[in-house]
């Protein structure tokens, strides 16, 4: 683990005392998760990293992991992850050993996150790569990834157009949700029968809902 000193003050020692926990929990039971975790804290004091590893972001990331390896199994030469954040899926696929995946890309189009997704996943032995991108812009067809990860399909204004960009038979696993509440949420669903009418997927292999406190987490996994 990379040594690392935290900011002084208030919030610096409420981020000490953050690292030397998790730090601790990363020596007690050796997850490589929690380890990456811990060089977050120490190194990219700006990061969201508690709202992005917070109990409603890991239910819905477990949630998609578990119905994904139910769904088309754990074998993956290569997947990519739009909206990927700081790359905290990437991180629990890479870490379930139910898994064999040989890549992983995690694109999302705000440049300050890739260091502290690289971070996160630093001790991937080279399968992980954080990239800056728009999703609207990529050569899907060059990007030959066996499944097309996007769980943030309610920001997404024409879901079905930004699907049609991908090559047919592609597999996908989306998300949405019913927060209308939120104002960047420009497309939300009511269900998961409304989450397949706007997707039209060629094949489904799975739709399901995963209610929360305040709203529903919807999810398609299938074929474009």
């Amino acid at each position: 683990m990379t040594e690392a000193t935290c900011p002084v003050g208030v919030e610096g020692d409420w981020r000490s005392r953050a690292f030397d926990l998790v730090r601790g929990i990363a020596a007690y039971d050796g997850c490589p998760l929690v380890g990456g975790l811990a060089r977050v804290i120490a190194q990219h004091p700006e990061a969201l990293i508690d709202n992005a590893f917070n109990h409603k972001q890991v239910a819905c990331k477990t949630w998609a992991r578990d119905q994904l390896y139910g769904s088309l199994g754990g074998k993956f030469d290569r997947l990519a992850i739009l909206g990927g954040w700081y790359g905290v899926l990437a991180a629990m696929l890479l870490d379930d050993p139910r898994f064999e995946i040989g890549a992983i890309e995690s694109i999302d189009i705000d440049p300050s996150v890739a260091a502290v997704a690289e971070t996160l996943n630093a001790g991937a032995n080279g399968r992980f790569k954080a990239v800056t991108g728009d999703m609207y812009r990529l050569d899907y067809a060059a990007l030959a990834a066996g499944l097309i990860v996007n769980t943030s399909c309610e920001h997404i204004a024409d879901l079905r157009g930004w699907l049609d960009l991908l090559p047919k038979g592609t597999n996908v696993l989306l998300q949405s949700n019913d927060y209308f509440g939120e104002p960047s949420h420009i497309s939300c669903v009511e269900s998961a029968d409304a989450f397949e009418r706007l997707a039209r997927l060629a094949t489904i292999k799975f739709s399901g809902a995963l209610p929360m406190k305040n709203y529903t987490r919807f999810m398609l996994i299938g074929t474009v």
